[in-house]
């Protein structure tokens, strides 16, 4: 039953991705060109919202759907690591025209060539499983 539940949640997360224009290859360009503040402010309000449930996750210690007490362990913060992952991330969405949230909203509309971005995705996921421990801490 609780499949069909987050089943439900996706379809309508993506139907709100897909009219909200956040999947449109057209609004990414122009928030890459500073056009528009359309896709900043869709980012923008998702960070915030991050921000705001992770704070009250942690201040109230709000468990899991199974009860289980959730953990955010912390992450070192060093430079170097995030701006390699950010520009590896923000090549990967230049060039897919896609960040990876819309991937399933975009392939769902009927765009059939995301699915190269979805393999693509896939096949780096597991790579990056791979060569994880070999990667400096």
């Amino acid at each position: 039953m609780r499949s069909i539940i987050y089943l439900g949640i996706g379809i309508f997360f993506g139907i709100i991705l897909f009219k909200s224009e956040a999947a449109s290859w057209f609004r990414i360009y122009e928030m890459f060109q500073f056009k528009s503040f359309h896709m900043y402010g869709i980012i923008g309000t998702a960070v915030g919202l991050g921000i705001g449930i992770t704070l009250l996750i942690k201040k109230y210690k709000i468990t899991s759907f199974y009860g289980d007490p959730i953990i955010i362990q912390p992450k070192e913060k060093t430079v170097k690591r995030y701006l390699f992952g950010g520009i590896l991330f923000g090549l990967g969405w230049a060039l897919a025209g896609a960040c990876p949230g819309p991937i399933f909203t975009l392939l769902g509309a009927g765009y059939l060539p995301i699915a190269i971005v979805l393999v693509s995705a896939i096949f780096g996921t597991f790579l990056y499983g791979i060569v994880k421990d070999k990667l400096p801490h």
